[in-house]
């Protein structure tokens, strides 16, 4: 991503990524497929999940995108050692941190689907679905921690494959195990459940041996499973605001699962149908933003900061256009993108309500995250961070109390009395709409400022090293135990 044309050299480490992420959303999508032919509260049931499920997606995530920064800045300043190191240190700090979510998610499970607002027997649903899904944290973390590490390293097709091999499995387990197909009991939510953690178990497996083979772009080696303090301090320096960033995103769709359910299962029904629909778009753009944090990345570590910026913008211009056209798709069909997973007539009409509202805002917002890809890219999570802080907990959430709800507060000392507007659910999805809206808004002016356009890697003592090539190049792969820095 240093040196050519950008945009086939952006298409090449894209696609693989867009095909990566739609595979991987696969995955919701045939619970959901399935699940709609259980019961109407097995999909709400799932739909309230979804949320608390990407909000520990989005903490590997979070925890990844130090790796993308650091590998790619590495790779592009030619230091290879250094970039093996950070793969060891992401694959330790990603089982400890899955390990000790996934105990605190078991413990607490019941008092926090209550909490989420799931009752009688969409709790019941909930609970065998969540779980399981538990249980599949670190192997999810593995992936997650597999795919940064190959993809810093411009290597974006091999965990592709991985993807396909699972998702594929994931789609041929589900009937089995939801329905109870061939000798397989009825599970329900619990099958689903465990259909994703087998397929998951597949993926992470399977990335772990690829990179301990070491013909990818990165190695792992054990001796590097040892803690070294400093790498683990610049991967958490970096990707804490990015987990933060993933909790925010993860805590406002909690928020606002719980504030859909309020009005009842068919909303709640609904409102998990259509944030899968989007999901769709939001992997396609977070794919393009991840391939742009490789490119942004490797040419800031090359010290070619204009060429990042083009990179950034060639992205995000190509994906509002892209997302633009998914969206005018669904908003002049949404009966029959609501139909393909349930046929229940209300919940299909309150999907086409959420739709028409809110899929006019979908190709903005995924410019968002292109831009926040940039950023990441730059090892400025902060920045990213910040969006989505701003995009959800300021100009989504409270949009949805002051919208949705009926309340009144008398502002001390002033006798004014504020009140909300109560427009039901309906209030909801607009407040999605206002968030999309107004944070693109905000991203363009940000990444204009040009804050993003220093490395992270250069403030490590002695600089990045310069490229080494033919025998010296295999002798530090291979026997250097010197310091990375």
């Amino acid at each position: 991503m240093t040196t050519g044309s950008i945009p086939p050299k952006l298409a090449q480490l894209a696609w693989p990524l867009v095909l990566g992420n739609l595979l991987q959303t696969v995955y919701n999508l045939a619970d959901m497929f399935w699940v709609g032919r259980v019961s109407s509260e097995a999909v709400a049931a799932v739909s309230l999940m979804f949320p608390l499920s990407w909000m520990f997606v989005s903490t590997a995530m979070g925890l990844t995108a130090a790796t993308i920064a650091l590998v790619s800045q590495h790779v592009g300043a030619g230091d290879q050692r250094a970039a093996d190191r950070v793969v060891g240190q992401t694959i330790l700090l990603a089982l400890v941190v899955s390990g000790l979510l996934a105990t605190v998610g078991l413990t607490f499970r019941r008092p926090l689907l209550q909490l989420i607002g799931a009752r009688d027997q969409v709790f019941v649903e909930a609970l065998a679905y969540i779980e399981v899904i538990f249980l599949a944290l670190p192997l999810t973390f593995l992936f997650f921690a597999f795919r940064s590490s190959l993809q810093g390293a411009g290597d974006t097709k091999t965990a592709m494959w991985l993807v396909l091999i699972s998702a594929g499995l994931n789609v041929v387990l589900d009937p089995f195990l939801i329905l109870g197909w061939g000798p397989f009991p009825e599970w329900g939510t619990r099958g689903a459940a465990i259909a994703t953690f087998l397929s998951r178990a597949v993926a992470g497996i399977a990335g772990i041996v690829i990179l301990l083979d070491g013909r990818y772009g990165v190695r792992l080696r054990l001796r590097d499973l040892t803690p070294n303090l400093s790498i683990q301090y610049r991967l958490i320096d970096v990707g804490y605001p990015a987990t933060f960033d993933g909790w925010a995103r993860s805590f406002a769709s909690v928020a606002m699962a719980a504030f859909v359910a309020r009005f009842g299962a068919t909303p709640t029904a609904a409102y998990g149908i259509v944030v899968r629909l989007m999901s769709v778009t939001w992997s396609v753009a977070g794919a393009v933003g991840d391939a742009t944090a490789t490119g942004v990345g490797q040419n800031l570590g090359a010290r070619t900061p204009d060429r990042a910026a083009t990179v950034a913008k060639t992205a995000t211009a190509g994906t509002i256009g892209f997302i633009f056209a998914i969206a005018a798709v669904v908003f002049a069909f949404p009966a029959q993108a609501m139909a393909v997973f349930v046929n229940d007539p209300d919940v299909i009409a309150e999907g086409i309500v959420f739709i028409r509202i809110n899929a006019p805002f979908w190709a903005v917002f995924a410019g968002v995250m292109v831009i926040q890809g940039a950023f990441r890219g730059a090892g400025n999570t902060r920045e990213a961070m910040a969006l989505s802080m701003l995009s959800r907990w300021i100009f989504r959430v409270p949009v949805a109390l002051v919208l949705a709800f009926a309340w009144t507060v008398t502002v001390p000392g002033t006798g004014i009395t504020v009140s909300g507007l109560e427009w039901g659910v309906d209030g909801i999805w607009w407040a999605f709409s206002v968030g999309m809206g107004a944070t693109f808004v905000v991203a363009v002016a940000w990444f204009r400022l040009g804050t993003w356009r220093e490395a992270v890697i250069e403030d490590d003592p002695g600089g990045p090293r310069a490229p080494v090539s033919g025998a010296d190049a295999t002798d530090v792969d291979q026997d250097s135990d010197a310091p990375a820095e």
